[in-house]
């Protein structure tokens, strides 16, 4: 099949994105097909967002006989598939509180943002601190915590207020408060930095921090949080107690594909100003799309499925087995693998394109993530030297024996 779409593309589309030469037409479950009829094992699932794979038949049903109800009123009204979900969004972290929707990741970290500003506003404190490689959206207070210099270049001013810390150092972070810092926000597992877990110690350490000095504590889990780990709060499968954050935000998995964000706010009583859930009142935040009752269907069946089919033990069970499998390659390519449940990284030596003879330009995960698609296994690039595993939650042994046969021989190359 001879395609238009890299022309239509080239002709239409903004190049905001560096895109790999593939045209995608269709998916089930692990596996995509090109318009050419060509089959790749997609172990990306769309960035960590498909988290039961492509086309999941209860997804599909539920968003078409949704669909067919109602799609949409705005947020004047309340619709149940919004206020269902809500529901089951704080019954799964087991704690208090209450949640915004939204459409994306970016405006999930947008709404904790405003929250922060919003309750350091009676003191004059808007500072927050971020984390070297973080990465926390596009959007301009996206790009201005973003501990990552190369999506600042070429959009400055930035949005003031943020300090970017040595990850996982709890000195650095108590020496960078000051009588302007309101909060700290941080990923417990850094995805688009390349895989890197923040410690038991630095997470307590950080509520330790935020009790003294009066600050908020936000986690970004767009790509860590609702199962990738095991659990449906990212940062208990690395410190199961002791630690309560005071607002959430999530995306990607969330609807396996359909547009949804949500940010979460604890349950605390403030002063006289009352609970933190409810510091952003009328007037303060607002969406037109987002809670749709088509994307909270897709969400709710989401949820189901992952309780039903027990896919938090699962991906706890799958992802201790891919590690290893993963690690039990010892190729001199491969630095490190860094993994938790699903979310796996796997880091190449500092000379991999020497190594393997590669001249061209790009980094060695570019270039590792484009011999691997034509390999027929699709990867996610994070960073210079680092590749991340993404699978769906309900990926199979099988699937994952099928990726690491495809990735030994590229790796065996010498």
């Amino acid at each position: 099949m001879n395609s238009d779409l890299p022309s239509l593309y080239e002709h239409y589309i903004l190049p905001t994105y560096g895109r790999f030469d593939l045209s995608i037409d269709r998916g089930a479950g692990s596996r995509v097909w090109t318009e050419e009829g060509r089959e790749l094992i997609d172990f990306g699932a769309g960035i960590a967002v498909c988290s039961l794979g492509h086309a999941n038949p209860r997804v599909t049903q539920a968003v078409t006989t949704q669909a067919a109800k109602l799609v949409h009123t705005s947020n004047l009204y309340r619709t149940r598939p919004q206020a269902e979900l809500a529901a089951r969004l704080v019954r799964n972290i087991d704690l208090d509180g209450k949640i915004f929707f939204c459409n994306s990741g970016a405006e999930a970290n947008e709404g904790l943002i405003k929250l922060a500003r919003k309750f350091g506003s009676a003191t004059g404190r808007y500072e927050i601190l971020t984390f070297r490689n973080s990465f926390h959206g596009r959007t301009m207070a996206g790009i201005s915590a973003t501990g990552q210099e190369k999506v600042k270049v070429g959009f400055a001013p930035l949005l003031e207020g943020f300090q970017h810390l040595p990850h996982n150092d709890l000195e650095a972070v108590r020496a960078a408060v000051g009588p302007k810092t309101v909060a700290i926000l941080l990923e417990p597992i850094q995805g688009e930095g390349g895989i890197h877990l923040a410690t038991p110690a630095f997470l307590r350490g950080l509520r330790e921090i935020c009790d003294e000095h009066g600050l908020l504590l936000l986690f970004d889990e767009i790509q860590c949080g609702l199962g990738r780990t095991g659990d449906w709060r990212g940062w208990k499968s690395i410190v199961p107690v002791g630690v309560e954050p005071d607002g959430i935000s999530w995306a990607k998995g969330i609807a396996n594909g359909f547009p949804l964000g949500a940010f979460w706010v604890r349950n605390r009583e403030l002063d006289e100003r009352g609970p933190l859930c409810n510091l952003l009142g009328p007037g303060t935040h607002g969406t037109t799309y987002g809670g749709n009752p088509v994307a909270c269907a897709a969400a709710l069946a989401v949820l189901d499925e992952i309780e039903e089919k027990q896919l938090l033990a699962h991906t706890r069970e799958l992802g201790t087995y891919f590690a290893e499998a993963l690690c039990s390659l010892q190729s001199p390519l491969v630095a490190e693998v860094r993994a938790l449940g699903l979310m796996i990284g796997l880091e190449l030596a500092a000379d991999f394109k020497e190594q393997l003879g590669l001249s061209d330009s790009r980094v060695p995960s570019l270039a590792l993530t484009s011999i691997l698609m034509d390999a027929g296994l699709l990867v996610i690039p994070a960073g210079e030297r680092t590749i991340r595993f993404l699978p769906p939650l309900n990926v199979s042994r099988e699937e994952i024996d099928a990726a690491v046969a495809i990735l030994r021989p590229v790796l065996a190359q010498k």
